[in-house]
């Protein structure tokens, strides 16, 4: 079982810190990211390898929980709250808080960041139908997997089941699993990296990817980011040459984390809370296919269908907003 507790957090922040040499004169940009989130692994790759300092920013990390603040993920409090400058989350959530007046825009994409449908391996749960009736657990009622869910069911299978199922909140994706593993919920939603974490036990399989759901409604073989980098309006015109230096930065490490094999070793002893080979392949594998290295007009549009489909499907209730507000996506910084 992956570990939980205070000490896994400081061990990984440890091993980020061993790499937090002095800005200098650079511009400071300062990240901060759940610590059972994939970017991690990114923002490890870029310090471990000083990218950060090549492209004329000095990136400051800081590992922080994955729970709820006042409605929102931690991240995003500390980003709106001004106590970070960057952040990942889905876009759908970023939208969400832009119209609600936050002052935040998206920079670059990370990727397809949705999760899997988790059920014990004995569940009778084969396909999105078998959630009738079911207690699905959930992060909250807004997580982009069970809006991905609730649109697919109702797209092709004429039932919703935000009626039809029982969505348990969980709070944090640490509680997730702790809630399937009690036998709380029959099965999750879970965050893509922990899936093979529960899964490669034997105890458990993966229902579904939600990855499949997004290419089904968007319609689009080409790949879609969910979750994009966000930044404040306020720090990014004070500071666009950190903004484009972490770009720069980000496109080098993904480049690097594509075709080394032993750098995911080094990343699965040092950041990873299972440490199992089969784990460590398996999240390292998932990474290459979640990652999107760049984006450009074609990949804002087909983001842009995605989200008219989702609404068109779930509506503005599921999707908490009704709209892409003007100004979110920045392709030029």
């Amino acid at each position: 079982m992956a570990g939980t507790t205070t000490v896994d957090i400081e061990s990984q922040q440890a091993e980020l810190d061993a790499h937090h040499d002095g800005p200098g004169n650079r511009p400071v940009l300062r990240a901060r990211f759940e610590h059972n989130g994939s970017p991690r692994y990114m923002l490890y790759t870029i310090k471990r390898l000083g990218l950060d300092h090549e492209h004329g920013f000095h990136l400051d990390v800081e590992l922080v929980s994955d729970e709820l603040e006042g409605g929102v993920e931690t991240v995003e409090a500390k980003l709106q709250e001004g106590d970070a400058d960057l952040i990942d989350i889905d876009y759908i959530s970023t939208a969400r808080e832009r119209a609600e007046g936050a002052p935040i825009v998206a920079v670059h994409p990370y990727g397809r960041t949705v999760g899997g449908l988790v059920a014990p391996t004995d569940s009778p749960i084969e396909k999105l139908t078998d959630l009738r009736n079911r207690r699905v657990g959930v992060v909250r009622r807004l997580d982009k997997n069970w809006i991905l869910v609730r649109a697919a069911c109702r797209n092709r299978h004429g039932f919703d089941p935000d009626d039809e199922a029982t969505p348990v909140e969980s709070g944090s994706k640490v509680e997730l699993t702790r809630m399937l593993r009690d036998s709380e919920v029959d099965a999750i939603l879970q965050f893509w990296p922990i899936v093979p974490e529960i899964t490669e036990t034997g105890d458990y399989r993966e229902v579904l990817p939600m990855s499949r759901l997004v290419q089904d409604l968007s319609g689009t073989d080409r790949k879609l980011p969910i979750s994009t980098f966000l930044t404040s309006e306020t720090y990014l015109s004070e500071n666009p040459e950190a903004v484009r230096g972490f770009k720069g930065a980000y496109r080098d490490a993904v480049d690097r984390l594509t075709i080394d094999d032993d750098l995911w070793e080094v990343i699965g002893e040092r950041l990873m809370y299972e440490n199992d080979p089969s784990v460590v392949r398996a999240v390292r594998d998932g990474w290459r296919d979640m990652v999107v290295a760049d984006w450009d007009e074609e990949t804002i549009a087909g983001m842009n269908r995605l989200f008219d489909h989702l609404l068109d499907v779930a509506g503005p209730d599921a999707l908490g907003v009704d709209h892409i507000p003007d100004g979110l996506f920045r392709l030029e910084v």
